[in-house]
């Protein structure tokens, strides 16, 4: 018998007309960096005895980008290609949460940023990183990204709001 331990991910991105009315929405997998991998091994061990490890930088948010390079694990798919100025955004208010699917089927993370009507407004908006470094307007690192996904064009307008939910699904 062999035991193992998967983390999949997947990303929800629906844009919101100015009535609040779901106009568009995708469903996409993404890709756990190199980085991330390293992030949520350490998550799993802070302060456990006798090494008592320290925290990784924690996560702190979204950023979006007009790039088309392919998600990968390493190398220039495993972060922004081409950052959309303002569009970092921290975390909404009651997240990250935990989802508990049921006995056998694993626990999802739950990460959701939200960009208001008149923010971050770009008719060929492709990618989206959760990151590190959230606060900053500027692209992130690969050091500072832990999972990137690549999306059809979204045509956020500045009457529009741009939702993305983002689930990365642990199973042992």
């Amino acid at each position: 018998m062999r035991d193992t331990v998967n983390i999949s991910g997947l990303v929800t991105v629906e844009l919101h007309d100015d009535d609040g009315r779901l106009v568009w929405q995708e469903t996409v997998h993404n890709i756990i960096t190199d980085a991330g991998d390293l992030y949520l091994a350490q998550k799993a061990i802070v302060g456990i005895s006798p090494a008592n490890a320290s925290a990784p930088t924690a996560m702190t948010g979204m950023k979006l980008g007009t790039g088309t390079t392919a998600a990968s694990k390493a190398g220039a798919g495993a972060a922004l290609v081409t950052y959309l100025s303002a569009s970092n955004a921290t975390f909404a208010s009651t997240y990250p949460q935990t989802n508990n699917l049921g006995s056998g089927l694993g626990v999802e993370a739950v990460y959701q940023c939200t960009w208001a009507a008149g923010t971050a407004t770009n008719s060929a908006i492709t990618e989206v990183v959760i990151v590190n470094d959230a606060a900053t307007n500027a692209t992130s690192s690969a050091a500072n990204t832990i999972s990137r996904a690549v999306v059809t064009s979204i045509d956020k307008t500045a009457t529009t709001a741009l939702t993305i939910t983002w689930r990365h699904k642990i199973l042992g």
